[in-house]
């Protein structure tokens, strides 16, 4: 729980960074473009009065133009569309190349862009002209500059996430799979023990014993295939075709000798059904079948209604499990599969982690809630690749 909270907190402060940095960026890029946007139309306004000082001191052989030629010079990265008082093109400059500032088609298509979406011209009535001009390349970036910094820190947040639910997955994935590893090796000493005395009796026991040791035998061999199915956590195990209504009708045979006589089990008979293969690990799959059937026994307290469906979808072969149990509420739907889920008063919460892992990483297939509601019972669904 704490570790959960803390990978929460990390993703929260990750957004929350995120935001403050976009906005303080794009205030500080938005007040660079105006300031830039208000220079640039001085300098435009600069470049006219250079030029009709320019044109004056023409015939003066003697005046220093250098000043004037300087403000040229420094708004020649703006273009400029010149026109008379009609808005008839007059002359164009700074559009790329001097193909472009003589293209008669391509200025009257920029004039008009200007007009729709530019900033007003500069007017000079004495002079009888306007000068019409457009942002240059540098305030155009920066205008977008928020645009590309939005996308850059929004790709950032995700793989920030990603990389956190990635670590977060694998930190889960070791120790589930170095848990479950340990004890099927914790395991293996006691039972070997146990199946060595049991030999031992049978050499010494009478045949009212003997039913008993036969007994105690299937439920070593019991413990012998839960000691496996940990041990095949965190390998790939292998898979092999089978009918699924007859792994069904094992998990409900083992399960309905274990359950209170007042649970009622409806599950299709393997006899009156076309069979339908699919590739299973089965101890692994049974062991999917026991949790989702021990789940529903705890919710229907003893008694109730136990029902198994097959069904086909597309390429995927579906078995639901339902219950009439006390259901799930709505908020904690999606929690059920999370590790250390429970409402039980004794459990790891473990039963239903495993299960998903089995089904999606093993068999890949799906498993989910399909659907629950308190008070009335929980319906379980998994999906499995057809073979």
């Amino acid at each position: 729980m704490n570790n959960r909270f803390g990978i929460s907190k990390w993703k929260a402060t990750l957004v929350l960074v995120g935001i403050i940095v976009l906005a303080i960026s794009t205030w500080f890029t938005n007040y660079l473009a105006e300031n830039l946007s208000e220079n640039e139309r001085y300098l435009v306004a600069l470049y006219r009065d250079a030029q009709e000082k320019l044109i004056s001191l023409n015939d003066d052989l003697e005046a220093d133009l250098t000043f004037f030629m300087d403000i040229t010079i420094q708004a020649d990265n703006i273009p400029v569309i010149v026109t008379d008082l009609n808005d008839v093109i007059v002359s164009a400059r700074a559009f790329g190349s001097e193909e472009r500032d003589t293209n008669r088609v391509f200025l009257a298509a920029e004039l008009e862009s200007i007009k729709r979406n530019g900033p007003p011209p500069i007017v000079n009535p004495a002079g009888g002209y306007k000068l019409y001009y457009k942002q240059s390349q540098i305030l155009t970036l920066m205008t977008y500059f928020p645009l590309i910094q939005l996308l850059l820190i929004g790709a950032f947040i995700l793989v920030g996430f990603v990389g956190l639910s990635a670590a977060k997955r694998a930190q889960q994935n070791r120790v589930w799979v170095g848990m479950a590893k340990e004890t099927a090796h914790q395991l293996g000493t006691p039972i070997s023990a146990i199946v060595a005395w049991i030999e031992l009796l049978k050499e010494e026991a009478t045949d009212a014993q003997g039913e008993i040791i036969e007994e105690l035998r299937n439920d070593v061999n019991r413990l012998e295939m839960i000691a496996d199915r940990f041990s095949k956590i965190g390998s790939s195990p292998d898979l092999h075709p089978a009918n699924i209504y007859e792994e069904l009708e094992k998990g409900k045979d083992y399960m309905s000798r274990r359950a209170s006589r007042r649970v009622e089990f409806d599950f299709p008979k393997p006899a009156d059904q076309t069979p339908l293969t699919v590739n299973v690990n089965q101890h692994l799959f049974h062991w999917v079948l026991e949790n989702l059937l021990r789940n529903a026994l705890d919710a229907m307290d003893g008694q109730g209604l136990i029902k198994a469906t097959v069904s086909e979808e597309g390429r995927y072969i579906c078995v639901d499990i339902s219950d009439t149990g006390s259901g799930i509420p709505q908020a904690s739907i999606r929690k059920v599969f999370e590790p250390g889920y429970t409402t039980k008063k004794r459990g790891w919460g473990l039963g239903l982690s495993l299960a998903k892992r089995i089904i999606e990483n093993y068999h890949s297939g799906k498993i989910f809630v399909k659907k629950s509601k308190p008070g009335e019972g929980t319906t379980f669904s998994i999906k499995l690749p057809k073979k």
